[in-house]
């Protein structure tokens, strides 16, 4: 069930961990489960979570703790690959540059995710494969485009050869998310 956009806008859910682990959602009145708060963040559901004693906001850890769950389910969202690079970013000179661009290439993700879609509907249907083949395109767009950030990095396997206009497309996006973090590190 989806909930209604002029519910989004709201402030958001807090939610109380105690010491014992539990969660509880002051807003509903009722202890919820890690499952409850991703579909919460599935829905488009804010939330903050607050140390039931402290009060310290343990949102970031929490959020961490679901894609754990959910990794540990299976659900192997996040290549290994890709997580050994991002935690040899932790301590490095770059660590403060990496929330920013991880930020906008999700964002710039998000909007080619609907573009894409609609094309595939035109052309190939509701085709799953036409899906997964894009989806690793673009896992390997974004691997890529962590790469750039480790320039001294071994090298990586390339990923599969993309159709000529695909890669006239990546390249154009890729220069697109250049801009933007050169706008970003420029603000900073």
């Amino acid at each position: 069930m989806r909930v209604a956009e002029d519910q989004k806008a709201e402030a958001p859910v807090v939610i109380k961990k105690y010491a014992n682990r539990r969660l509880y959602n002051t807003q509903t009145s009722s202890y919820v489960t890690l499952d409850h708060l991703s579909e919460m963040v599935k829905q488009g559901i804010e939330f903050e979570v607050h140390d039931a004693r402290t009060n310290d906001d343990i949102t970031r850890s929490v959020l961490t703790q679901i894609i754990f769950e959910e990794e540990a389910k299976g659900q192997n969202l996040l290549p290994i690959r890709f997580l050994r690079q991002l935690i040899r970013f932790y301590g490095d000179p770059m660590q403060s540059f990496v929330p920013g661009y991880l930020d906008l290439s999700m964002q710039s993700f998000i909007r080619n995710q609907e573009e894409m879609r609609e094309r595939i509907a035109k052309v190939f249907g509701s085709g799953n494969l036409a899906v997964e083949q894009l989806a690793r395109q673009n896992m390997a767009m974004f691997e890529h485009s962590m790469q750039m950030l480790t320039p001294f990095a071994p090298p990586q396997e390339t990923p599969p050869a993309a159709a000529p206009n695909d890669l006239d497309d990546l390249k154009s996006q890729m220069e697109e998310m250049r801009r933007q973090l050169a706008e970003l590190s420029q603000r900073k």
